[in-house]
């Protein structure tokens, strides 16, 4: 078995995130040396691995050519076994699952990196999970996934090709950046990578140009600003240009008409018109801006027309080169042939402690007077300050929730109550010979009412009692499920994805795969 040589062997790209900060300077640095190497003529033995037992396999089940294309050159670049797998002529016409396929062209080679375009959001998370399990069970080295866009979610790599092309136009300086994000910043996922991938810079500076049906969703823009990112907005490009502090960076997006719908698509020329270049614009540009863009351009109504092809804004051709070097680089990152002198921050994944269950004194010195019907509770679960300090239909709606989603179908009574002041409604639900809640119910009931306690009554007095906070993850529960159709973990996508959420610094639920956030009431099948 192959001997993993450095940090970064074995590793997924599935979102920006995968790599901290240092690793991807370390990355963007790589591919500096790469490619002035081969343009000197120099040997470039050193970057190559050179293993023909490592598979490389490209599965696109989305169209594409600059990424797809690199992306095998970069492969042959290593001479490393090259599969492009054609989808076409494949299985997934006969409804097989991508993880089932995965694993099949995963025995093929003694080491594996997975190439993956999909329109499922969270793809790669996935199978880096599903395969990861498998590997161990079968004896073999985990295979990495690499996104190669998924979706509306994330564009990693083409993230990491665009910050080196910013970083080669400003001469390696990392101080701050002044960048403004051009067209259909709703669906376009390189936009999206940029949320994080702007982090090398130590200031950054956001122009949003969009008109409001083709804007950022709100999560990005408020991860913009977690990041400590200064962010502005501006309906078009006519607008932008109306003010005086114009970025000398414009990245463009095309317009992706096949994700939008009938009402937007009504709109198409105007929105087009608002973030297309004209060149009534040329004179308020900027001394020395740049123009990129992922490409393809649409060919009848292109974001950057083709006037400025041969202008100095262009910098999108090279842009678009670029691609090939850095993908060399992830490549060589992930089989271990590279990373060995890497001497940064590794990339911490975050931690998700389950203390969402707090024990608190007993204050009652004689029995409660909670009650079912006209008995006493005397050995049994009280919860309550369910909502407490909401209005009443909120309270009920609240109580509700619990019972279904918790299967609370049980001798029992529940109500809305004055809290201890008068001014305070809270909600109660009473089990009498309930004992007790496993770890799974005491999650789900965290999750779906926390601040709420738990009495456990004995003998007609409170014999301990908790306090439950919104926990930090929620997985393993069968009533919960991503909200996102065009996530893997949809349950209409039949792929068996274990559903799991974190808890945002806001208090959303995010998706695993996706990352979708959602409110808590929202996660659950009801």
């Amino acid at each position: 078995m192959h001997e993993q040589a450095n940090g970064f062997e074995g590793r997924s790209l599935t979102v920006v995130n995968d790599l901290s900060v240092d690793e991807q300077i370390y990355l963007y640095e790589k591919t500096r040396e790469l490619k002035e190497a081969m343009a000197k003529g120099e040997d470039p033995r050193r970057f190559t691995i050179g293993d023909p037992d490592l598979g490389v396999y490209l599965i696109f089940l989305e169209d594409s050519t600059r990424t797809k294309e690199s992306f095998r050159n970069a492969a042959t670049f290593h001479r490393v076994k090259v599969n492009d797998f054609n989808v076409g002529s494949s299985s997934f016409n006969k409804m097989e699952s991508i993880s089932d396929t995965i694993k099949m062209l995963f025995g093929y080679s003694g080491r594996s990196i997975f190439v993956i375009r999909s329109r499922l959001e969270g793809t790669c998370r996935w199978l880096e999970d599903a395969l990861g399990g498998y590997a161990a069970r079968i004896g073999k080295p985990a295979p990495s996934f690499i996104n190669a866009g998924d979706g509306k979610h994330e564009h990693p790599t083409q993230e990491f090709l665009d910050e080196f092309s910013f970083l080669e136009q400003q001469r390696w300086n990392r101080e701050s950046i002044h960048i403004a994000l051009v067209g259909d910043l709703a669906h376009g996922r390189t936009v999206h990578s940029k949320v994080d991938g702007l982090r090398v810079f130590a200031e950054v500076h956001v122009d949003l140009v969009a008109p409001k049906e083709l804007a950022l969703p709100a999560h990005y823009e408020h991860r913009m600003v977690q990041n400590g990112f200064r962010v502005r907005s501006f309906p078009s490009i006519e607008a932008y240009l109306s003010q005086k502090e114009v970025a000398p960076i414009w990245y463009f997006t095309r317009l992706q008409l096949e994700r939008m719908g009938e009402e937007v698509l009504e709109k198409a020329p105007l929105l087009r018109r608002a973030v297309t270049f004209g060149r009534e614009f040329l004179s308020l540009l900027p001394e020395g801006t740049r123009f990129y863009h992922p490409l393809p351009r649409h060919r009848e109504f292109p974001e950057i027309p083709s006037f400025l092809d041969g202008l100095p804004l262009n910098a999108w051709d090279l842009q678009s080169i670029n691609g090939y070097y850095t993908r060399i680089v992830e490549i060589g990152l992930l089989a271990g042939k590279l990373g060995a002198d890497f001497r940064g921050e590794r990339r911490v994944p975050p931690a998700y402690p389950d203390d969402f269950v707090e024990e608190v004194a007993v204050t009652e010195t004689k029995p409660h007077d909670y009650k079912v019907g006209i008995k006493p509770v005397e050995n049994g679960i009280v919860i309550d300050h369910i909502g407490r300090g909401d209005d009443i239909a909120a309270i009920w709606d609240h109580i509700d929730k619990i019972r279904q989603i918790m299967k609370l179908n049980y001798r029992s009574s529940h109500g809305v109550y004055h809290s201890s002041s008068n001014e305070i409604y809270k909600g109660i639900i009473s089990l009498p010979d309930i004992l007790s809640f496993d770890e799974t119910h005491l999650k789900m009931l965290a999750a779906i009412a926390p601040g709420c306690t738990l009495n456990m009554v004995k003998n007609s007095r409170v014999a301990k009692k908790y306090r439950l906070h919104m926990p930090t993850r929620i997985y393993n529960i069968e009533a919960i499920s991503c909200k996102n159709e065009n996530c893997i973990s949809y349950p209409g996508h039949f792929e068996q994805v274990r559903q799991e959420f974190y808890r945002s610094e806001n208090g959303k639920f995010v998706c695993r795969f996706c990352e979708r956030p959602h409110n808590f009431g929202e996660i659950w099948d009801l």
